[in-house]
């Protein structure tokens, strides 16, 4: 199903640039959100393939990593952490 943009939201989108535009059904009070096609795709893609999580962890620990989140002199904040008990 397609359909043409109201004025308002065709500002939204404009003025969003890449960003999604949540949008709210005055009727019903549902929350929707307009991406554009492209990014959709992407997204149905990942989601169609079974997206695990867990694919993603050695990513984030290179990403931690650069970030120097495995810095020894960083490991201070452990001790600092109030849920850790002495």
């Amino acid at each position: 199903m397609s359909t043409e943009l109201t004025p308002d939201q065709h500002d939204a989108v404009t003025q969003a640039g890449n960003a999604p535009v949540r949008v709210i059904d005055p009727q019903t009070q549902e929350s929707y959100v307009l991406l554009r096609a492209d990014v959709y795709e992407q997204v149905r893609s990942v989601l169609d393939e079974g997206f695990d999580v867990r694919d993603a962890y050695p990513l984030m620990d290179a990403a931690a990593s650069a970030a120097g989140w495995d810095d020894p002199a960083e490991d201070i904040y452990n001790d600092l952490d109030p849920r850790r008990s002495s």
